[in-house]
């Protein structure tokens, strides 16, 4: 026999999709689980393991798409305990494929623990039906905002949900130099504004491209001539490319405008922020990469989860990309410029707020570690 000195514990969410907010995420969830159990062997669940070894060379990586039941029901009899999470994982289509893994953990006497998740919409009945069921045999629930806690609620979920927040809210920066911008094209010397364009997607399946594509370059246009500004097309995944370039299309400051092409780590792109003189972006993480940072930002709110964040860290209040006119919009952003100080100063008060909440989602799951006892492995 082989007694195991520390838990194995598996980590099963959005990984290894080429999102840098997921990538944020699980780089945050790692530095916790490690600095609360150095002993723990740690299996990352990943969507493409390759890039996930890559990325993260110090755990091992299992692929659960495209592979038999088996070979995941193998990889979930090892562990002691499953954390699902983070991240907005719970949404019609998409959630019934994660919790029929933890779902299988859970057959196996493996505890599930769920992560500052993000829920929503959801409102297809299988969906719904295996959020309950899973869920209410779950160890703890927590997720990362009050909007994630009434989806859940209104899908029948009836006990106890605690609402911490994004586990990248504690991530910090690394250096990104004036060297790596001027390799992207951005010399020094003038002001340099943000923006983060995503795809309609199944998490925004109500936006109209052509539309909003015209509206945020109308917003660009503005920026450039009214900041004297550069304008930084940052993409959180890498079809942001195709659409900050389809923006582009529409603009007739073009000149003045640069998309980033660089392969960068989570904690790059948050450096990158602190090079910005203001930030306007539809992804949740430009946004609190940006909140991070101390630079004022205009969020372009196309789904609950943004809203939601916007509202807790003091931002504009808008009613959605798709139902503002450029004019209001633009009016916006002037105002935002001008009232910079006041908007940094309360954003940073509040950020200090959420990163207590969301060291509480790490709290908890050390509670949980506490009570785990490892499994005896058998020797072959």
């Amino acid at each position: 026999m082989l007694d195991r000195t520390g838990p194995t514990v598996g980590v099963l969410g959005s990984y290894g999709g080429l999102n840098l907010g997921d990538e944020a995420i699980l780089t945050s969830l790692l530095d916790d689980l490690r600095n609360r159990r150095p002993d723990a062997r740690i299996l990352v669940f990943s969507r493409h393991p390759e890039n996930t070894k890559a990325k993260h060379p110090n755990v091992e990586v299992v692929g659960w798409e495209g592979i038999s039941r088996q070979a995941t029901a193998t990889s979930l009899g090892e562990l002691d305990l499953l954390i699902l999470g983070g991240g907005g994982i719970l949404y019609n289509t998409e959630a019934r494929r994660y919790l029929r893994v933890a779902k299988a953990a859970q057959e196996r006497g493996v505890p599930v623990f769920t992560y500052a998740l993000g829920a929503g919409p959801l409102t297809e009945e299988t969906d719904c039906a295996i959020v309950r069921e899973v869920l209410s045999e779950a160890v703890e629930v927590t997720v990362r905002d009050e909007e994630s806690r009434l989806v859940l609620e209104e899908a029948g979920v009836t006990r106890t949900i605690h609402v911490t927040a994004d586990p990248a809210l504690l991530l910090d920066p690394e250096d990104f130099s004036d060297d790596m911008l001027r390799t992207e094209g951005i010399p020094a010397g003038r002001r340099l504004v943000g923006m983060s364009v995503r795809e309609p997607g199944k998490a925004a399946e109500h936006l109209d491209e052509e539309s909003y594509h015209q509206l945020l370059a109308q917003m660009g246009d503005f920026l450039v001539h009214r900041l004297d500004a550069r304008l930084l097309f940052v993409p959180m995944e890498r079809d942001d490319i195709r659409h900050s370039h389809a923006v582009l299309s529409h603009m007739t400051a073009v000149q003045d405008c640069r998309v980033l092409y660089g392969d960068y780590r989570p904690r790059q792109v948050l450096g990158l922020m602190r090079h910005l003189d203001l930030a306007v972006g539809m992804r949740l993480h430009f946004l609190i990469f940006s909140a991070l940072s101390g630079v004022p930002f205009l969020p372009l709110p196309y789904a609950g989860k943004v809203f939601d964040f916007a509202q807790q860290a003091g931002a504009p209040a808008l009613r959605g990309v798709m139902r503002e006119s450029a004019g209001p919009l633009l009016a916006q952003v002037d105002r935002l410029w001008d009232e910079r100080p006041e908007r940094v100063a309360d954003t940073s008060e509040r950020m200090s707020g959420l990163r207590v909440r969301s060291r509480e989602t790490g709290e908890r799951l050390g509670a949980v570690l506490e009570n785990i006892r490892p499994r005896t492995l058998i020797a072959a």
